[in-house]
């Protein structure tokens, strides 16, 4: 066991890696819900504008992400997740220390590369060891899949609260607080991942290329792109709503715990369902969820707020239905990469998905930033950005349908 000992570890016990999602989770969650809120009431920014920070800070991760699971690839996870963790440390002191929009935009970047760092390495190191769990009769990989996104949650719960009660000394606080506790994630995962072995080999980019010589494999990361565009709906769109509706930043930490609430409860039970369904049925069915996320807020979008604690069911519904839609396709989606990649290239293909969905999101919000101050106060036209946004994971949802039907077999290891 790495605790009982204060040299680095030397082989890997695979639930450091749910554990260390629940640190990472915790950081993220303390910051980026109320970096929206903070470049429009602080820094009086446009809504173009923050959709550009914000897809800009989602696709300096996700868009990264082959690089960063290709690196894990050729040099193993440990140093390429340390490393991860120390830029997204520097990407919190720019936002905390920030005061204008040029010190705000390579922060956020700069959080979004430490991202695309750490986490397809932790993701590729989780296959690679729910592979081996699922052959020896264990907790299969889907199993390992979901169990890594309840602990996220758990340390998603935490953040908005954490965050929350930060904010009232100003949002600085909030930052640095993050940043502690990625130097804590840094310094514990330095104890708890063992080294790589040593290669002798150059480094080649052919992985990286390899991912786009399967059409079907490029049909897949394109249509599950929709959902990383439509889950970050939650930083960008859900504050629109929070608005129209009166509400403030405190009703962000809330709706941010329903969320976690309801995957820690749901996330397995509903991850064995998607498996038994078959991918073929549970994506689609997924989609269909998140499109319909996006109506429900379109049907109150034209109307005065509700009275009471009620002026908050739109966004309830959109968190709502967001959290179900994911909880039933990601899992299914990330059990899925293995049949079109080698082990050796696991990296490298989950950070192709992630890629496509990075682009999704940058190109998403450029364009939906404006649209979405049209939702900022009921009127006839508020309802568009939201029916426009069900588009999305609709045309995902029929893709897939047929995508799902005739799948490569699992690559053997």
């Amino acid at each position: 066991m790495p605790l009982l000992s204060l040299r680095p570890a030397t082989t890997l016990w695979t639930p450091v890696l749910p554990a260390s999602q629940f640190i990472f989770n915790l950081g993220f969650y303390a910051v980026v819900p109320f970096l929206a809120l903070f470049l429009r009431d602080d820094m009086r920014l446009s809504g173009g504008i923050i959709g550009l920070v914000l897809g800009l800070r989602t696709f300096s991760q996700q868009g990264m992400f082959m690089l960063g699971g290709a690196l894990a690839d050729r040099y193993g996870a440990k140093g390429v997740i340390l490393c991860g963790c120390a830029i997204r440390v520097a990407g919190y002191l720019l936002l905390a220390f920030g005061q204008s929009l040029w010190t705000v935009i390579p922060g956020a970047c700069l959080t979004g590369i430490g991202g695309a760092l750490f986490s397809p390495a932790i993701e590729a190191l989780l296959a690679k060891a729910g592979t081996h769990s699922e052959a020896s009769g264990k907790r299969n990989r889907a199993e390992w899949f979901a169990l890594f996104a309840v602990c996220g949650e758990l340390g998603a719960v935490l953040g908005p609260v954490a965050g929350a009660l930060l904010t009232g000394l100003g949002f600085r606080q909030v930052a640095l607080g993050g940043a502690a506790v990625f130097v804590v994630a840094l310094g514990l995962l330095w104890f708890f991942l063992p080294a790589a072995p040593p290669r002798r080999q150059a480094f080649s980019v052919l992985p990286w290329w390899t991912t786009f010589r399967q059409p079907r494999f490029v049909a897949f990361i394109l249509a599950y792109s929709s959902w990383l565009l439509s889950y970050n709906q939650l930083y960008l769109a859900l504050p629109t709503e929070i608005h129209r509706a009166g509400g403030s930043e405190k009703d962000i930490g809330p709706l941010f715990m329903l969320a976690s609430v309801l995957i820690i409860t749901l996330q397995l039970p509903l991850a064995r369902l998607a498996r038994r369904m078959g991918a073929a049925r549970s994506l689609p069915l997924g989609f269909l969820l998140l499109a319909a996320a996006f109506t429900s807020v379109a049907l109150f979008a034209p109307h005065p707020p509700l009275a009471g604690g009620l002026r908050l069911l739109p966004a309830a519904c959109l968190v709502t239905l967001l959290t179900l839609g994911q909880m039933l396709l990601v899992p299914a989606a990330k059990d899925l990469v293995p049949r079109f990649a080698a082990e050796s290239t696991l990296g490298a293909h989950y950070g192709a998905l992630a890629t496509a969905g990075g682009v999704a999101v940058l190109a998403g919000n450029i364009a939906f930033g404006p649209l979405l101050d049209t939702a900022l106060v009921p009127s006839a036209q508020a309802y568009w950005p939201w029916l426009l946004l069900a588009l999305f994971p609709l045309a995902s949802a029929l893709a897939l349908t047929v995508i799902c039907r005739a799948l490569p077999p699992l690559t053997p290891s």
